[in-house]
């Protein structure tokens, strides 16, 4: 994490000082379980959750920071700080436990909030892309593939399919989030032997996570493997977004373009420079969070019940992954606010090549009139190859073709090139995404 790229809210989540609030709060829950079930002493759990302090400073993560140089072990390091505040009743605490019952549930937990700020930032790109599409609804442009002149579609039809994109973001990190909340309160190599199983019901109920149903000691990787494929998804569909614009902005399409505030700058050595540096920065972020796919991937395959392999990986992937996709979603949300769209700029390239665009109209209708699907291709295309390579208008040539005027009058060549013609299923599609 670094600040240019990092909002306050994601970043907390993955502070020590929240990490160990978290800690607290299990070791807490579970002493009251125990208390329930007779392990410990109901009045040693109550003087527990009365002496944990339920926040933690800087100066406390610097403490145990200082004797985890000695335990060379973070979870003893604070169990050995909380012990302090409790006194002689910190004996109860960790009864039965091993640290991934602590770590590994804590995981769940950052993970679990870490979703829900990303689940908001959904909702509010899903929102500005929904308004931008009905404003944009009927706003013609070109559709392109292979980046060339293909047939017309309408800006908002653009619009609405990067919302049906990321409502289907929105649903695979719903179910991620859920696969990844769960909690693990097993013991060693996960068997219940020196604890409970309520205690582990009781802690997940307090957390609100589900219950790992075989720990193994920790929680199977891959459940975290999907969550961080998850991001990674939801990162490449803001990358497809972001390429959208860049190439909408081109100086020789120009039908859309950032937002360019007063006083801003694009260029140190040309001052006309007008760059598209939010979108292509956008590009960049979404390698960052891709960057944790195939570790939490190679992560799944741990040795026997448990190894710590997988926990240097995770300590930098997790805040990583979670900070640039939330830095990234709001600054798309952002960008699709502002956008700015050039219609006219759009009806220019629609024209550009002189109705070019409705080919495949001129082709079905020949095919209509009896002639074989390869003659009818072969008649369009020499006459488009002319306006391609000539400059020349495809109706005039259509029009002055006898092969072609011998099976399409005048009148109907004139009416294939009626745009409305393009767009008359936008309101049925815009129904399909919109409409619930």
């Amino acid at each position: 994490m670094i600040p240019r790229y990092t909002r306050k809210e994601m970043a907390d989540i993955w502070t020590p000082e929240n990490r160990f609030k978290i800690w607290r709060d299990i070791e807490v829950f579970a002493c009251e379980a125990m208390a329930e079930i007779g392990m410990i002493p109901k009045a040693s759990a109550e003087n527990i959750a009365k002496n944990a302090p339920t926040h933690f400073t800087p100066e406390d993560t610097a403490k145990i920071d200082e004797i985890e140089r000695t335990t060379k072990h973070d979870v003893i390091a604070f169990l050995t700080h909380l012990a302090t505040f409790i006194g002689e009743d910190s004996r109860f605490v960790h009864q039965g436990m091993t640290s991934s019952d602590v770590l590994d549930t804590c995981f769940s937990v950052q993970l679990k909030q870490a979703s829900e700020l990303l689940l908001a930032d959904l909702d509010k790109l899903l929102e500005t892309l929904k308004k931008r599409a009905f404003e944009h609804k009927n706003t013609l442009t070109i559709g392109r593939s292979h980046g060339i002149h293909a047939e017309p579609v309408t800006f908002g039809l653009k619009l609405a399919g990067y919302y049906a994109e990321f409502e289907r973001c929105k649903q695979r990190l719903l179910t991620a989030k859920k696969d990844i909340s769960t909690c693990a309160i097993s013991g060693a190599v996960g068997t219940f032997a020196n604890i409970n199983p309520r205690v582990e019901e009781y802690v997940a109920k307090k957390l609100g996570l589900e219950i790992e149903p075989v720990s193994t000691q920790i929680i199977p990787r891959d459940r975290h493997a999907y969550y961080f494929s998850v991001l990674g998804v939801i990162a490449s569909s803001i990358e497809r977004l972001a390429t959208e614009v860049r190439h909408l902005q081109r100086t020789e399409v120009y039908e859309a373009e950032e937002f360019f505030s007063e006083g801003q700058k694009g260029s140190s050595a040309m001052p006309h420079k007008r760059n598209p540096v939010l979108s292509e920065n956008l590009c960049g972020l979404a390698r960052i969070v891709r960057m944790s796919v195939i570790p939490a991937m190679e992560n799944v395959a741990l040795w026997h019940e448990r190894d710590i392999s997988h926990s240097s990986v995770e300590r930098m992937i997790a805040p990583d992954a979670t900070v640039t996709l939330d830095f990234a979603l709001v600054r798309a949300q952002s960008m699709m606010e502002k956008l700015i769209v050039y219609p006219q700029n759009m009806q220019k390239n629609l024209d550009k090549l002189g109705g070019l665009s409705n080919s495949q109209r001129i082709l079905l209708l020949l095919t209509q009139k009896g002639v074989s699907r390869e003659d009818s291709y072969k008649l369009v295309q020499r006459n488009a190859m002319k306006v391609w390579l000539e400059g020349k208008d495809f109706l005039t040539e259509l029009k002055s073709d006898s092969e072609v005027t011998d099976k399409i009058t005048h009148k109907e060549l004139e009416e294939m090139f009626d745009i409305a013609y393009h767009t008359k299923q936008v309101d049925f599609i815009f129904d399909r995404v919109f409409v619930k």
